[in-house]
């Protein structure tokens, strides 16, 4: 218990720092705890340590997570295959990986025939990196186009992940990038409130902070 408190607070005194830096609120980044390979023993210590908000890479993986921990709000971050889109929307609050039209549409239908609506982000392969997932960049805002008028799906914002480097500090470009197209999605469809920006991760969390991350999705530097 006392190892992750300590974590917790040693992660949210440095969200706290890199707003200032940026002169921001730190109450403006939400801090989602990921919870890949974590027993569900450990996210209810993180749990009772103030942490409210919990990241999951996969939804076979949520199953036994979600029910041990109640009251915490939980977020899918990895790739949502999609027939597995009707037990997401069971598990989670957020669907922060949606990268195609297809899967925008079947995760919309499923939540229209429950008469529901979930909120979504919009992944975005920043890096262009093969391996990841998510539109290419210039592909985004036409996909958040086609999101956006879809009945069972909230439009929120995007998410990324930066490529893995040995200097955070080279990590700001894509940051940057990504906040830049969130802006003009936003721009574009002011009646969405497109204004969610997940980005960074344990190793490079501040830099994403101080280019406007509104989530930062923390593993390793709270678990380990």
């Amino acid at each position: 218990m006392a190892d992750i408190a300590a974590n917790v607070a040693r992660v949210q005194a440095r969200i706290a720092d890199a707003a200032a830096r940026a002169g921001r609120r730190p109450g403006d980044v939400r801090l989602i705890a990921v919870t890949k390979t974590v027993d569900p023993g450990r996210i209810r210590e993180a749990a009772s340590c103030g942490l409210r908000e919990f990241g999951e890479n996969r939804v076979q993986e949520a199953r036994d997570k979600v029910p041990a921990v109640p009251g915490a709000t939980w977020h899918l971050i990895g790739h949502l295959q999609r027939n597995k889109a009707k037990e997401a929307l069971r598990l989670f609050a957020m669907i922060q990986s949606v990268d195609s039209r297809a899967l925008a549409e079947e995760v919309s239908r499923r939540a229209a025939a429950t008469q529901a609506r979930i909120d979504v982000l919009i992944e975005v392969n920043i890096s262009g990196e093969t391996a990841k997932h998510g539109v290419a960049p210039e592909d985004a805002e036409a996909l958040a186009r086609d999101v956006a008028e879809l009945g069972g799906v909230r439009l929120c914002g995007l998410m990324a992940m930066a490529p893995l480097v040995e200097d955070a500090e080279d990590t700001r470009p894509y940051f940057r990038r990504l906040r830049e197209l969130r802006d003009r999605i936003r721009d574009a469809h002011p009646e969405a409130g497109v204004r969610e920006l997940s980005m960074g991760m344990s190793n490079d969390f501040e830099v994403a902070v101080e280019e406007g991350a509104t989530m930062v999705r923390v593993g390793r530097a709270l678990f380990a």
